[in-house]
Formats: structure tokens, C-alpha cells, sequence
């Protein structure tokens, strides 16, 4: 059966991490102890003091002055690491923690998780390849050395940083080592612990790389894993359910989001706030529970999001000088259909490319993989076709050659519409206003990540009017808007009435109008 020492990271509050070892340590696990040697003495010796009893408890030989971005991070968890594995030799899991972490499953679903699992879990992307670091340094983290911390000595840091630039003194990687980056949380198996402490003491070079690269903490472990590891025994991803704001800070839970936490397919949550008492001894009680059934549902992230999301209003970033200084010019016609259901403005643009000569693109900027042609690279990924989503359009008339275009976009997207919209571009706008049923809003919040089948049924029933009025709220704005050229066919008019409509919208003689309207199952689902 799994046993499990936990190697915990730590700095303040030692009443927390006192109980913290307690209660993790009486399910029969281990866990070894690094205190930051900036934190007090006192502090200290009072932990110590208080765990010197335990016998599953151990420290860590040396502590370790840590800092953000520093190697010293990596040596505090090899310091414990080592303290655990000559401690516990009857541990078959390692497991990293912080002081703000704390279990969302009972010991004995983590135990039976992990004798189910035989596999290193860990967040382990490609550093070259991957998408994992969205802003700042990416390869210059490894080819220059850094010698100082960014937060406390940022003149240092970017002094030695420029001046290693300026004279070209880079280093080569490793030749054999494929650099991989990830969640600094992860759960390792004593042979794969055993093979990384072995590595490092055959390999000072690649101690010596990792110890002057910048936020080796993302890197070291990850990297040494698969390139020992078989990446089938690879778990890619963290064992313990975190989130970022928009901002880059870490997402805080508190006493309302228990139910939500313990529905995440995570074995810990990372980060309990300090204020959340209630939270964390329904956490504490639940881990020493027996016989309990997890309903995962693992909807935390797009809830999140979702409900965040709600709570702003207006665009969040101003035009780029570049994007209001380009025209679509006015000679053109740019025709804006606007539909939550995205089945049902796709069957109507296959309706308009079939019955008239004007060209249609699907969704470009909502699907990572709406059709489009080539257009320099400009086309191949969301963020790109966003963020010069006005010279994308403007490519797209030179392609087809046409004056005419017709785009689907979310009515989620009104800043989309009103840029368009105050283009010189001739602009029409059609809403097509569907019904919602329970079930189809149910489906939409699984398919969104708002629900998980699991999900239990009140929990999902809950989120239905916060759907609905949302899908309302979105087309009253629209609508609010005041966009000359705004029209609307709904679900519920008349065929006759909505080619009338139609007519208008593309400027048609009535036939073709008719020929366009002429899906009798426009609307299913």
C-alpha cells in the first residue's frame, strides 16, 4: 500500500504547519520539514519542539535562505527530500507541498489513487516547444547565468543579465538533457526519487547548469524526471489543483469553496487562505474520513472563469495604435452575424455560400480550427487572429477578392462588433435570437467545462438561470448598442418574417432570401 512522505516547503505561521504535519502524519504518512532560514529561530525551535515526538516527522539537515526565482528553492526541497529518504525507507511516494496547501481527498482515496497509479506525477512540457511561459524571458532563463534574486536585487539581475548579452556569453544546455518546464508541485516514486539523488551525484554539470538558471523551481525536477523517467510512467500534470488570476497571482480559496474543491480530480489545493478557518477543518476532518465517494466533476478552472468573467463590464484593453489606425476601408461591406449557437449560424452560412457569391468564414475568432486560408501565419492560432483581428479581416477580403464578407462571431464578443462596427467598413449586424431550453443549457454548461458529468444535479440546476440570464444579458448589449444596421431573426417569427429580414441583411432580392431561409431544421439541436 502507498505511504507517502510529504516534503513541505515552508516559512511563517508555525501553529499552521504544526497542525499541518499532525494531521497529515496520523493517516501512518511521513513528512520532512524545510523552514526558511530567513524565518525566526524561535519559529523554529517552536515546531521543532513541538513535532519532536512524531516519529513520522523529520527536518531537513540544512535550511536554506530561499528567495523567489533562486536556486535555493530547488536545495530546501533536495535538502528534505534527502531527509525524507534517509528517514522513511518504508515511503513509496514523495509528495511536495507548501504551508498554504491542504488535502481535498481523505487519506485513504490518496492511498488507493496512487496504488492505482503506478506513475510519477508531474507537469513536464517541452521548455522550447511549449506555450507554458506567456511573457518575459524564455530561453535567455537558461543560456546567461544568473547569480542574483530579480525581486530583491533587480539592479544586480539586469546588470549582469545585459551585461552577458552585450558580449554574447552564452552557454550551452547540456547535450543530453531536454529542458522541460511545469508546475513547481508534483508527487514522485521513491525509485524515481533515489534515481534523481544518484544523477546529482554523478552529474555535478547539471547541478551546476540548473543552480544558475532564472526559476529553476519550474525546470529542475521536471526535467530530470523525464530524463529518467519512461514517458508512459509520466503523469503530465500536477497532483494538486491550483489556479491563476488574469493578473499571474495565485487564485485563494476560502470557506464557500469546499464542495467545489473536493469535486476537482486533485489529491491537495493550493492556496488555503490563512482566514479560512471553517475551511480548513472541514479539510482536516475529511482527510481522517473513511469510505467516502468523490463525485469528480473537475469543472473549478472554466467555473472560475465563468464567473469572474460575469463580473466585468466594458473592454479590458484599450485599442492598440496599430489596430485603430487600420481601415477595412468604406468601400466594403462586412456582414456580422451573431449567434450563441454555433450550429445553427454555420448551417445558415452554408446556406448564403450555396444560394449567393458571397464569402463566409465560420467562427475565427471563438475555434482554434475554423478554415481559413493561408495568410502569412497571421491565421494559425486564436491570439494571433484576435489581436490583429481588423488586418486579418482586411487579408480576407484580398483573398476572396470581394467587397462582400460575411463573419460568425460569439455574442459574447461585443467588443468585436463594436470595433468592426467603427470601422469605415459598411457594417451590418444579424443576431439570431434561439430558444434555451434546461436541457440545452445544461448540455452548453458541460460542454463549456461549467459542469462535469459527475456534477451533481442541484449544483448544475443552480447554474441554469445564471446561464440563461447570461445569454440574455450578452443580447440585451448587443442590442443596447445602438449598431446602425442592426437586424434580428428569432426562433420564434414566422419563415416569412425572417426572410424579410434576411432580404434586408444581405441586400437580396427576395428569392434568394427565401433559398436561404429555406432549412427546415435550422434551429434543431
Amino acid at each position: 500500500m502507498a505511504k507517502i512522505a510529504y516534503i513541505l516547503l515552508c516559512h511563517k505561521d508555525p501553529d499552521a504547519i504544526i497542525a499541518q504535519a499532525e494531521q497529515l502524519t496520523a493517516a501512518g504518512d511521513c513528512m520532512a520539514i524545510h523552514f526558511d532560514a530567513r524565518a525566526s529561530e524561535v519559529a523554529y525551535d517552536r515546531i521543532r519542539s513541538a513535532l519532536k515526538d512524531n516519529p513520522n516527522v523529520a527536518f531537513a539537515a540544512k535550511r536554506i535562505k530561499c528567495g523567489w526565482g533562486e536556486w535555493s528553492l530547488v536545495q530546501a526541497t533536495l535538502n528534505a527530500v534527502q531527509a525524507a529518504v534517509d528517514a522513511f525507507p518504508r515511503v513509496t511516494h514523495f509528495y511536495m507541498l507548501s504551508g498554504d496547501c491542504m488535502a481535498i481527498k481523505t487519506a485513504e482515496y490518496i492511498h488507493w489513487f496512487l496504488d492505482e497509479n503506478d506513475k510519477d506525477f508531474v507537469e513536464s512540457h517541452d521548455f522550447f516547444a511549449s506555450n507554458w511561459i506567456k511573457t518575459g524571458m524564455k530561453e535567455d532563463r537558461l543560456i546567461y547565468r544568473h547569480f542574483f534574486n530579480e525581486r530583491t536585487q533587480s539592479k544586480r539581475f539586469y546588470a549582469a543579465y545585459n551585461l552577458q548579452k552585450r558580449f554574447d556569453l552564452t552557454r550551452d544546455i547540456p547535450a543530453d538533457i531536454q529542458v522541460m518546464i511545469g508546475s513547481q508541485w508534483w508527487c514522485l516514486r521513491r525509485r524515481t526519487v533515489e534515481m534523481i539523488l544518484e544523477l546529482l551525484q554523478q552529474r555535478p554539470d547539471v547541478v551546476r547548469f540548473f543552480s544558475t538558471t532564472w526559476i529553476p523551481d519550474e525546470t529542475f525536477f521536471q526535467t530530470l524526471v523525464r530524463h529518467l523517467i519512461p514517458k508512459e510512467e509520466i503523469e503530465n500534470r500536477t497532483p494538486t489543483f491550483l489556479m491563476f488570476s488574469d493578473y499571474g497571482m495565485p487564485v485563494t480559496f476560502y470557506n464557500d469553496h469546499y464542495d467545489m474543491l473536493l469535486g476537482q480530480d486533485y489529491m491537495f489545493a493550493r492556496k488555503i487562505s490563512p482566514e479560512a478557518h471553517e475551511l480548513k477543518e472541514r479539510l482536516g476532518q475529511l482527510y481522517a474520513s473513511e469510505g467516502v465517494e468523490f463525485q469528480i466533476s473537475d469543472e473549478g478552472r472554466n467555473l472560475y472563469g465563468f464567473l469572474t468573467g460575469r463580473g466585468r463590464v466594458g473592454r479590458r484593453f484599450g485599442q492598440r495604435f496599430w489596430e485603430a489606425g487600420n481601415t477595412l476601408g468604406p468601400e466594403r461591406e462586412l456582414y456580422l452575424i451573431a449567434c450563441k449557437k454555433w450550429h445553427v449560424a454555420k448551417r445558415l452560412v452554408d446556406q448564403i455560400t450555396s444560394e449567393t457569391d458571397i464569402p463566409c468564414v465560420e467562427y475565427l475568432f471563438n475555434e482554434e480550427d475554423t478554415f481559413l486560408p493561408n495568410l502569412g501565419g497571421i491565421e494559425t492560432t486564436l491570439t494571433k487572429r484576435s489581436r490583429h483581428r481588423r488586418a486579418v479581416v482586411r487579408m480576407l477580403f484580398d483573398h476572396f477578392q470581394t467587397d462582400k464578407l460575411v463573419l460568425c462571431v460569439d455574442p459574447a464578443n461585443l467588443d468585436i462588433i463594436q470595433d468592426f462596427c467603427s470601422d469605415q467598413v459598411r457594417t451590418r449586424v444579424l443576431e439570431i435570437e434561439c430558444d434555451y431550453s434546461d436541457d440545452y443549457l445544461i448540455g452548453h454548461a458541460r460542454r463549456v467545462g461549467l459542469a462535469g458529468e459527475n456534477s451533481p444535479s442541484e449544483t448544475v440546476a443552480r447554474l441554469v438561470p445564471a446561464l440563461r440570464n447570461s445569454l440574455a444579458y450578452e443580447s440585451e448589449l448587443i442590442r443596447g448598442a445602438g449598431f446602425e444596421g442592426y437586424l434580428r431573426i428569432r426562433e420564434a417569427n414566422t419563415r416569412a418574417e425572417n426572410e424579410e429580414v434576411m432580404a434586408e441583411f444581405l441586400n437580396v432580392p427576395e428569392d434568394k432570401a427565401q433559398a436561404v431561409m429555406r432549412l427546415d431544421y435550422l434551429f434543431a439541436d
